[in-house]
């Protein structure tokens, strides 16, 4: 199944903590539609639950699935393996991110396997969260489709580093076909900053905590304001 093309622009990350009263996925197909209406070109969602729940309200609504789950002897948390990618597809994802860095994943599956198994069996276009040039071209290789910043900052190998991967976006659009797209997510945090990350080469923009973050939001206020 060939991927949707990404939008150029912007895509809104609609993602709650845990503990939060906006984690409800009523809540968040809401703030996903209030994003689609405010002319977001699409979504980023996490778990099968909010997946379904933005699919039933904005049917047309092109959306970027991800599960986030921890497993015994693997730092790897996102949309980490077979099942969690089956069931964010089977939930009506668009496109499955998934973590596509160097680092171990559960049970010893390599990443080639894995994708190769979802070109096999499901079909899915997937989205590769990588934290280096490196692995994104090896991501690119291996047939995932898009190609996102996502993890920069945030694995063991990265972890000196703050983003936006500004860095990464310029040798990512020389080396990947042209045809492939980039997406720039991670710390973008105002306007002037998604419309940076598109004049270095990304084709979209992943924005959260700066839109729909209201938890995070509101304790960096109360830091600030002692």
């Amino acid at each position: 199944m060939a991927p949707p093309q990404p939008p150029r622009g912007l895509i809104v990350s609609v993602q709650a903590p845990g503990d939060s009263p906006l984690r409800d996925p009523e809540v968040i197909a809401a703030m996903a539609e209030a994003s689609l209406r405010s002319g977001a070109s699409g979504v980023r969602l996490e778990s099968p639950e909010h997946i379904g729940a933005v699919r039933r309200r904005c049917p047309d609504a092109l959306i970027v699935g991800l599960w986030k789950r921890t497993h015994p002897g693997s730092s790897v948390y996102i949309t980490p393996g077979w099942e969690e990618i089956r069931a964010v597809w089977a939930a009506g994802a668009d496109v499955v991110a998934l973590d596509a860095t160097e680092r171990p994943r559960p049970d010893g599956v390599s990443l080639a396997e894995l994708i190769e198994r979802v070109h096999q069996e499901l079909g899915a276009p997937l989205m590769a969260d990588v934290d280096s040039v490196a692995n994104g071209l090896v991501a690119a290789r291996l047939g995932c489709q898009w190609v996102g910043t996502t993890l920069f900052g945030y694995t063991e190998a990265t972890a000196a580093s703050r983003p936006p991967a500004w860095d990464l976006l310029a040798p990512l659009r020389q080396q990947l076909p042209q045809d492939m797209a980039l997406i720039c997510e991670g710390g973008i945090a105002s306007p002037e900053q998604a419309a940076l990350a598109l004049q270095l080469g990304a084709n979209a923009v992943v924005v959260g905590t700066a839109i729909t973050g209201v938890d995070l939001q509101v304790q960096a206020y109360r830091r600030a304001l002692g």
